[in-house]
């Protein structure tokens, strides 16, 4: 069998992942996997092939996010193989997977975050929000729901905007109807009722297609007022902030007072807590010499 057609094999019984998860696994296979490896037969993987194939991104100028991503989808269906007994070896033995190191995340300070929040319209208003204060993703704050306040303090994230298709889709690493529960700052819920009244709202909905009503908002009204409010440079946008910065800032905020990672990296929807480690570990107050500060306190009392 060519691991062309094992990967479709595998494929099909990735029920699991939500329709953007599979997107994203079309698109490494389509431009990277199977151009390289499509054709080779399975019993001739072996780890000279899985480095070949890594050096070979390497060489066509792959990022290193993308690089790790291709790898960890090509080693998930060699590890299935191998349980199988495809292999009389495991071909990710001694392999060196591909380092990816995030970029040290953005974070605009609470004036910067007041004044960015104002310079787009009404929903660019919700959405800053929506990932500032409770810490959701893009596609997550467009699909807020006034039916998601589940308490006073506390919002419900059970979908999201699917870009790549126009319509609301289960969260990322999630299957349909599940779900998390972040924190409500008052402020924000003041937000979501202000808009709820001043709007209306379409099945709890509070952002739709302005030309469209029953299509869900276009993740592309986001992205243009933001390039426009940079461009623009009437505000105090800090150098290399995208939008996920909104998103950043929550972390910080929940980072740098006190709160414990885990239950950041939960609130986040992060897939693992090492996610969170690696991007935000900079933020974390804590250091060694704190540490023992504050243990020389508890032993001395």
């Amino acid at each position: 069998m060519r691991f062309e057609e094992y990967a479709k094999e595998w494929k099909a019984g990735q029920r699991h992942l939500a329709t953007q998860s599979v997107h994203h696994l079309d698109s490494l296979m389509e431009h990277h996997i199977l151009p390289s490896l499509g054709s080779r037969r399975k019993n001739t993987f072996d780890h000279k092939v899985v480095d070949g194939f890594i050096r070979t991104m390497e060489r066509e100028g792959a990022g290193r996010a993308t690089q790790s991503n291709a790898y960890d989808k090509l080693r998930a269906i060699l590890l299935d193989a191998n349980r199988l007994g495809i292999f009389d070896e495991n071909p990710m033995e001694g392999v060196v997977a591909p380092q990816y190191d995030p970029a040290r995340a953005v974070i605009p300070s609470l004036d910067q975050l007041r004044a960015i929040r104002t310079a787009g319209d009404d929903a660019f208003l919700l959405i800053t929000d929506m990932m500032s204060g409770c810490g959701l993703r893009n596609g997550e704050a467009a699909a807020v729901n006034i039916n998601n306040i589940v308490a006073d303090d506390v919002y419900r994230v059970s979908e999201q905007v699917v870009m790549s298709e126009g319509a609301y889709g289960p969260l990322k690493h999630r299957k349909a109807g599940e779900y998390r529960d972040v924190p409500l700052p008052t402020r924000i819920r003041a937000t979501i009722e202000w808009y709820a009244d001043k709007y209306g709202t379409i099945d709890g909905y509070l952002l739709r297609r302005p030309n469209d009503p029953s299509k869900p908002y276009a993740h592309w009204s986001v992205s243009n007022q933001w390039a426009r409010i940079k461009k623009a440079g009437d505000v105090d946008v800090p150098e290399g902030m995208v939008i996920y910065g909104f998103r950043h800032f929550f972390a910080s905020n929940c980072l740098s007072n006190g709160l414990p990672i885990t239950d950041v990296a939960d609130w986040m929807g992060h897939k693992s807590l090492d996610v969170t480690f690696e991007i935000y570990r900079h933020l974390m107050p804590g250091s060694i010499g704190k540490a023992a500060k504050v243990l020389d306190v508890a032993l001395a009392a």
